[in-house]
């Protein structure tokens, strides 16, 4: 077994989870590793992957698994994946090893632009929501909510970056704790909100706490007991590259809306 770290710009995507209709991060990587031969139109004996990342959301550090030949190195699969999907390092692991149950904590990133939140209030809704809580108000799914997250934040600039941390996520809960977050510490609503979403009663309809964008949210990192990563030298410069060129297009980007933006 050999588990692999992805990067990948997800924006092109919808989703990280293969479909039937529409590109996703999962179909770009079976479609290389049948490209290579490891497989044909199926997934690798043993695959698993530790996230199923939205549309929209990035990754620096998703990891996939499965039986894998040891001529398949990183720098291999980045010659058959797209520029936007890069593999930058990889672990030998035992055979019973699935990317998706033995990991043991999970990191997402957001990016939240905006200079008038109340960094006081912001960290004070990260204190509530950090710790063993249910967050049946905060995703849609019906089973798993209770968890045991880390909430923090910290300003850069004008961004308000927001990390998550837990065993696993339900889904939407990263977008949906932002969210909340930010209609508190913008004065939107009060901090007893906060406690009231944590609470037993359901919160549906206008009340309910929709997902902030997916664009700005990154899985950061995932951490195994077992697994000890080799970075692929040659798959991390290709990264750097690739992202580092997105980077320069996308400040110069901005710079474009901003003069049309200063209408005179």
């Amino acid at each position: 077994m050999r588990a692999f770290r992805l990067a990948y710009d997800g924006t092109g995507y919808r989703g990280f989870q293969r479909q039937p209709h529409g590109e996703t991060v999962e179909n770009a990587l079976f479609s290389a590793l049948a490209s290579l031969g490891v497989v044909e139109n199926t997934p690798p004996r043993g695959y698993a992957a530790a996230g199923r990342t939205d549309a929209g959301v990035s990754a620096r550090a998703q990891t996939v698994a499965f039986v894998a030949p040891e001529w398949l190195t990183p720098r291999a699969l980045n010659g058959e994946l797209p520029p936007d999907v890069r593999a930058w390092a990889h672990a030998d692991v035992d055979e019973g090893f699935h990317a998706t149950h033995d990991a043991i904590e999970r990191r997402y990133r957001y990016f939240h632009y905006d200079l008038d939140l109340d960094d006081d209030v912001a960290e004070t809704v990260c204190g509530r929501l950090s710790g063993t809580r249910s967050f049946h108000n905060l995703t849609p799914d019906d089973s798993g909510v209770e968890r045991t997250i880390s909430v923090e934040r910290y300003r850069d600039g004008a961004f308000l970056v927001v990390d998550c941390t837990a065993g696993g996520f339900p889904r939407q809960l990263v977008r949906r704790i932002v969210s909340l977050l930010v209609s508190v510490a913008s004065g939107e609503r009060p901090v007893e909100f906060v406690d009231r979403v944590l609470g037993p009663e359901p919160i549906d309809g206008p009340e309910g706490v929709a997902p902030a964008p997916p664009e700005p949210l990154v899985l950061l990192d995932v951490r195994y007991p077992e697994a000890s990563f080799v970075v692929d030298e040659r798959g991390r410069n290709s990264a750097r590259e690739v992202f580092g060129a997105r980077r320069r297009e996308r400040l110069a980007a901005a710079r474009v809306a901003d003069t049309i933006a200063d209408l005179r």
